[in-house]
């Protein structure tokens, strides 16, 4: 997590967790194949985090400082790669203003269950359990299709 202030006000956060075992872009991105085991899924998490929030206070935005609020919290990353999903991806370049590199849509099929959905959208508690997405969640975002951005941090700050 990494929080940005004006003065004594915090205005902005950018949240980091533990990526999603599977997604096909990022096997794709990155040349990956085969089935995950024990061992790739800890050395993936060695070497990929994903941004799964960016807020900046109302009063703020539409400032240009966003995306350099993003970039900066990327680089000083202990990760040397770093992904996000954004659905606002399709329309905004956020991300690539902030040093990203737009790979893909992510696409499912029709009528995606809640499980699918917490796959994507979900994650694990502590105890390694699966996180579902609730029915509400999972009814607004029942057409969502996200685009997959990439961060190269290596060699960043290093």
């Amino acid at each position: 997590m990494t929080l940005l202030w004006h003065g004594e006000e915090p205005i902005g956060i950018c949240v980091f967790c533990t990526p999603a075992l599977s997604l096909s872009l990022r096997r794709k991105f990155f040349g990956l194949s085969g089935r995950r085991s024990k061992l790739s899924c800890r050395a993936l998490n060695r070497q990929l985090v994903t941004l799964t929030r960016v807020v900046i206070h109302p009063k703020y935005r539409g400032a240009g400082l966003a995306s350099l609020f993003v970039r900066r919290s990327c680089e000083s990353c202990a990760w040397p790669w770093i992904e996000s999903l954004a659905e606002m991806g399709k329309v905004n370049p956020f991300f690539e203003r902030a040093g990203f590199v737009r790979v893909g849509k992510v696409t499912m099929q029709s009528g995606r269950t809640v499980e699918e959905h917490s796959g994507i959208y979900g994650g694990k508690r502590r105890d390694g359990q699966r996180v579902r997405v609730s029915d509400e969640t999972h009814r607004k975002s029942l057409y969502a299709e996200p685009e997959y951005f990439v961060f190269d941090n290596r060699g960043v700050g290093r």
